[in-house]
Order: structure tokens, then sequence, then C-alpha cells
């Protein structure tokens, strides 16, 4: 989701660039994919443990703390390592996340699946930091912005797919459980470790490829001259950065509230989804809807690639974080099909904010901007934040209301825009 600026790099042979290209590629496809995985993840935990909104949102609070913890160190790791290392640890530590899902499948214990989120995401966390650089610079430099394009598709392919996935795999049994007020202990334990059996395969999968992957990246480490990032010149404290830049701390606040919104309706739709004000579905048929949501990002891509050509890209993302806004305020007061294709559609009009509001508050930073990227790194924790927060809301007002997060949060975007239209 960010790139953190390195010294460009020349490969040692194009065939094999070509192919360290590909599997990079294959890279953001993964990452990707485990992101979008938790949203079927999150109803599942919710049924077998019998949590409240806010409670099962600790997923992604879990989920998205590791950006805010280990974005600055894993620059200094990439800085000291380079991009190889750096990839290879990264998929070590996302599959030793994966692989926890089994004893917390096992032991059916709700704070041991959080700390699998979170050490799979720290994992993740490291190869956002290597594997944006390292794709651009492999290659000519001419064609950076089509490597990067290409990697941003397939993220969103991985995000497009997973719920289709984790609908057929995670809930692919009934979320029913047996009443915490009459149950006996060993019943609900027991209903307990044969719900979290059903999580176990996606992850446990997804760990295997992540360290045959690390082998492949381990063997090949080699086979181009790509060298490590060069340590940024920058002497500034991020408090001082922050203070000198005002339109950088702008778009801390933007990427925070972006991350927290897009998370907030990712997690919360298949609940809201299967409410009868809604459609009233069950839980594996509203995973594959949610994938339209991701997939409304994709498209998104390739047209607002285009459409940020023809206009300012001040003036683009308050126009898309505006309609965001007003279709998250349609979903919720409304019902039916009218409230599940408005929330839907958001995906495509979020598809733009991420990196044009990273590249806006970059711009003209000159040495500043390899700190200034692993601050907005951080800013992606908005993730772990408004998610509980929306949760809170659902447990006391209901989950329609909830979207009054997002709404929050594509309000402040679309002001960022609009005042950040004549620095553009």
């Amino acid at each position: 989701m960010t790139a953190i600026p390195s010294a460009t790099a020349q490969p040692k042979h194009t065939s094999a660039a070509h192919g360290v290209v590909a599997l990079v590629v294959g890279l953001f496809f993964i990452w990707g994919f485990s992101t979008s995985i938790v949203d079927p993840l999150i109803p599942r935990l919710k049924s077998m443990f019998d949590l409240s909104y806010t409670e099962v949102m600790l997923s992604q609070f879990a989920f998205f703390l590791s950006y805010f913890v280990f974005s600055l160190p894993a620059a200094a790791l990439l800085d000291r390592i380079g991009y190889f290392c750096c990839i290879v640890t990264g998929l070590v530590v996302m599959a030793t996340g994966g692989l926890l899902f089994s004893p917390a499948a096992s032991m059916g214990v709700f704070p041991l699946f959080l700390l699998a989120l979170f050490i799979m995401a720290s994992g993740i966390t490291l190869l956002q930091v290597a594997a944006n650089p390292l794709i651009a610079n492999l290659g000519d430099p001419k064609t950076e912005s089509a490597r990067l394009t290409l990697a941003q598709a397939f993220n969103s392919l991985g995000t497009f797919l997973a719920p289709w996935v984790g609908g057929a795999v995670i809930l692919n049994t009934s979320l029913t459980t047996p009443d915490p007020k009459t149950a006996s202990p060993e019943v609900l334990d027991a209903a307990r470790v044969a719900q979290a059996h059903a999580v176990q395969l996606p992850f446990v999968t997804i760990a295997v490829v992540l360290l045959i992957l690390a082998v492949v990246f381990w063997t090949i480490r080699n086979r181009t001259d790509v060298p490590p990032t060069a340590s940024s010149a920058s002497q500034h404290t991020v408090i001082q950065l922050l203070r000198r830049n005002p339109a950088l701390a702008l778009g801390v606040v933007s990427i925070f509230a972006y991350v927290g919104s897009e998370v907030t309706i990712g997690s919360t739709m298949i609940n809201y989804l299967g409410l009868p004000t809604t459609l009233g579905i069950p839980a594996h048929d509203a995973t594959r809807l949610v994938s339209f949501y991701w997939g409304g990002a994709m498209v998104g891509r390739f047209v607002g690639s285009f459409v940020l050509r023809q206009f300012q890209p001040a003036k683009v993302v308050a126009a898309c974080a505006v309609i965001a806004a007003l279709l998250a305020l349609t979903s919720m007061a409304s019902g039916g099909w009218t409230a599940a294709v408005t929330i839907i559609a958001i995906g495509l009009f979020n598809s733009i904010m991420f990196p044009t509001i990273f590249a806006m508050a970059i711009s003209g930073l000159g040495e500043d901007t390899p700190k200034a990227s692993g601050v907005l790194c951080m800013a992606i924790v908005g993730g772990a934040i408004l998610p509980p927060a929306a949760g809170w809301v659902a447990d006391h007002f209901g989950l329609p209301t909830a979207l009054l997060v997002p709404v929050a949060g594509y309000a402040w975007i679309a002001t960022y825009g609009w005042i950040s239209r004549a620095r553009a």
C-alpha cells in the first residue's frame, strides 16, 4: 500500500529481473488475499465466542495495530539487510502468524486468534515496506508506473477473491452456537473448538505457501543487482517533520481516516447484508457480495489512472470521498437491495484514495520522503481504531448507524482534498 523510495537499481539480467517482478507481484496478491480473508473470519469469531461487535472488532485492531508498531522498524530493517532478506523475514513472520491459527483453533481461545492476526500483519508490514520500492527499481525506469499498477491490480485481485474462498471454507457451516445461558461449559468449549477448526485450513494453507515463497526468495537473492535502500539524509524527528510540513500532517490524518473507513465497511458488511432489513441472507452468501466491494477497488484503480491524468488529483479525492459518504448515508437510511448496492459501490470510490493521498502528502519533501513514507504507513493504524469504534456504535445504536463512523472519515478526506487543491 505504500512505497519507500530507494536508489535506482539495474538488474543483472533482464530475464532474471522479469522473473523477480513476477514473484514480487505474487507478494502483492497474497498480502491482499490475507488482509481481505479477515472479513469472513469476523462473523465466525463473533458467533464462536458470543462476542459483541465491539469485541469482535478487536480482530481488526490486532491486525492493523502492527502497522503502527512495525512500520518505522521495518524501514530501518530494510536499510540494514536489504530487499530480499527483508522479504524473506516478512514471509517467515507472516507464515508464523498463519500457523498459530492451528493451536488457536484447537484451544478455542479468542486472544490467541488476536495474537495470530497481529503476527501475520507484522509480516505483511515488512513485505509492504520492501516490495513496493523493489518492484519499482526492477527494470527500466520508464516502465516503473506500469509495474506498480500491475502489482496493485494483483493486490486488488487478492482482496476480491479472498471473500469467496473465506465464505466457502470459513463460513461453510452454521454460525449458530449453544446458548451460553443454558449450555454447560463443556458443551460450549466443544462447540467452539468444532467451529474453530473451520478457520484452520485457509490460514495454514497460506502459511505453507508463504514458507515456500520464502525459500524461493532466499534462493534468488543474489540474481539481481538491487542495492539496499539508501538511508534517508533527513535528520528531523517525526514530530519535527510533521510540524515543518502541514500537508504531510494532514495527509497522515487522511490515510488514518481512509484505511479506518474502508476496513470498517469491509469488516461489518457480512453481518450488515445478513440483517433482515437489508437482504437477510446467510453469511456464506454475503461473502460473495463482499468480494464485489473489494473488486470495485480493482476496477477503480484502472479507471482512476485515466481520470487522474485529466483532472486535479486533490479534486478527484474530494469528489470520491463525497460520493462514498453519500452512498454510506443512503445505505444507512434505506433497506433491501438499495442498502446493499450502495454500500458495495463504495469500494469503487475507495480505489484511488490511498495512492493519491499518499502522493499528495509526500510531494516536494525531498530528503524527508523516506521518513515521511514510514509515517504515512504508520497511519494505516486507522484500520485498528475505527472498526472497534464502529462496533461500539453498532452495539448501542444498531449496525446501520455504525456507518456514521466511515461517513465521518470520508467527510474529513473530502475536506482534505478541497483544502489541498491550491497546493496540488
